[in-house]
């Protein structure tokens, strides 16, 4: 089949196209920024641009598609423009006439848990956008889904950020209310299931994880898997919501949002366990609460350039090494290897994380005053790596680290640093030392090398920073989503290889 996906660039819609493409379907993906969200897979997905509130901008969307999976809406409103009507409801009704103007044959709808019953402005526009849904033509699906968690997700990720990085937690009535989580790959296989037909037509479907939890139980169980264990401190719902908007102001993302808050206190739980479609739609046994956090610890989607605030800076620090004890080659892999003996900061700060440095490789790093943070290694070939930082770090961008050999025998080790303050408050963190501190650790790294070669650097250590242009960022940002695509499109290459038959 062809099947439309709106919407499909959030942990949910990525793991469903992941699903149908594992099941040999094609996949037209239309959102606001398609050609570049489809560049994550190599083949099997069609770039459509388009907004579904915007009907002229979909016109054509739906055409030669078998069905429909409609994704796309907002947890939150931006007025005037991405408003839950505009968005939820009038989006959703747009699909509905495109789907039905082109012929298509199934349409299936992901709503919310909880959305007939929730008193929330979002599970409102749900659920209105639900009856649109039932007059569809032909064969159509509704599927409440219950919240979904993988590497990026609003809530549960957020909370594991959050455990990591801020020194008291803050628990919204004690953290007590129980919601259902469902992984984000379990999410992807049942929505596949359902467009294919599984479990019947013009019907509601609902569909959650296989235990209930709630945030006091996830911050114990994430308190476990991290070694973290900050002070709680439970705040009445009433102060929480306005907790959570002061944060967003200064740019800082707590665990849930106000909506997110309001739907969390509406009990997004399927109260009889026998109406959970989940296990007879994958086929097997759903994945358990602790095997999904487990993966999610180190699952953290990158955090580039793009996603922080400021000017972006560049900082370059090398040096040039004679009379090494080690050749180009062994320099390199002794640095790769063993990168936690090269960092000033620990690099196995959580159990079971790792020290040394292989392209997908995801290291926690402590940094003082700011607990525990991560980057990823992109690229490692040809002498260098490419690390990124990812979400929770105080800074959004790369370092890439080479090694040369220089035409007068020497061996060159530099270190490139690209980054931006992911927040306001990291922002007037680095203007307050933050910067000084940033260049002694790295020129610390270099002094490593030098120290571990066993050579010498006549002229010392090197260092020059500069701040790049509207343009040059945005090429530095073009070329780190570049590796990062290619390292998850060679990991899926391998996955792909290795699954059975």
């Amino acid at each position: 089949m062809r099947v439309l996906v709106t919407g499909g660039t959030g942990v949910v819609g990525v793991a469903a196209i992941n699903a149908l493409l594992a099941r040999g379907h094609s996949v037209r993906l239309l959102s606001r920024h398609a050609a570049r969200a489809a560049e994550q897979w190599q083949t099997g997905v069609e770039a459509f641009a388009g907004d579904v509130a915007e009907t002229e901008s979909i016109t054509g969307a739906a055409e030669g598609c078998d069905a429909v999976l409609h994704l796309a809406g907002i947890i939150e409103e931006e007025p005037p423009d991405r408003t839950y009507e505009r968005v939820n409801v009038q989006g959703t009704h747009n699909m509905v006439e495109e789907a039905a103007r082109r012929g298509v044959k199934r349409f299936v709808y992901v709503s919310s848990l909880g959305a007939e019953r929730g008193s929330s402005e979002y599970h409102r526009s749900k659920f209105a956008a639900e009856a649109s849904v039932s007059l569809f033509p032909g064969e159509w699906s509704i599927v409440r889904l219950g919240n979904v968690y993988g590497p990026g997700d609003a809530v549960i990720s957020v909370l594991l950020r959050t455990i990591r990085i801020i020194p008291i937690v803050p628990t919204v009535d004690g953290g007590r209310e129980e919601f259902q989580p469902i992984w984000h790959k379990d999410a992807g296989e049942a929505l596949a299931a359902i467009v294919e037909g599984a479990e019947g037509t013009d019907r509601v479907i609902e569909v959650a994880g296989p235990e209930r939890t709630s945030m006091a139980d996830l911050l114990d169980r994430f308190s476990a898997l991290t070694d973290r264990a900050p002070p709680r401190v439970p705040v009445p719902a009433f102060l929480a919501d306005l907790g959570v908007r002061a944060a967003e102001l200064a740019g800082v993302r707590l665990p849930l949002n106000a909506a997110e808050l309001t739907m969390l206190l509406e009990h997004n739980v399927i109260e009889d366990p026998s109406r959970n479609m989940l296990p007879r739609l994958l086929g097997r046994a759903p994945t358990p609460l602790d095997q999904g956090l487990a993966e999610l610890v180190d699952a953290q989607p990158e955090q580039t350039p793009a996603d922080g605030t400021g000017g972006l800076k560049q900082r370059r620090i090398w040096v040039d090494i004679r009379n090494a004890r080690y050749d180009l080659d062994g320099l390199f892999n002794r640095f790769r290897t063993r990168f936690d003996d090269f960092l000033p900061v620990q690099a196995e700060a959580e159990p079971g994380t790792e020290s040394g440095m292989d392209c997908g490789s995801t290291l926690t790093l402590a940094l003082p005053f700011r607990g525990n943070v991560q980057v990823r290694a992109e690229q490692c070939e040809h002498h260098s790596i490419t690390l990124a930082t990812l979400a929770g770090h105080p800074l959004a961008g790369a370092v890439h680290f080479r090694f040369s050999q220089r035409n007068n025998g020497c061996i060159r080790f530099e270190i490139e640093v690209f980054d931006r303050a992911a927040t306001i408050i990291d922002r007037l963190a680095m203007r307050m030392g933050g910067d000084f501190a940033q260049r002694a650790t790295w020129r610390r790294v270099a002094s490593r090398v030098l120290e571990v070669s066993g050579g010498e650097a006549a002229d010392g250590i090197h260092h020059e920073a500069s701040r790049l242009d509207r343009q040059e960022a945005e090429d530095i940002d073009e070329w780190l989503h570049r590796l990062i695509h290619r390292r998850k499109r060679e990991q899926e290459n391998v996955r792909a290889n290795a699954r059975p038959g």
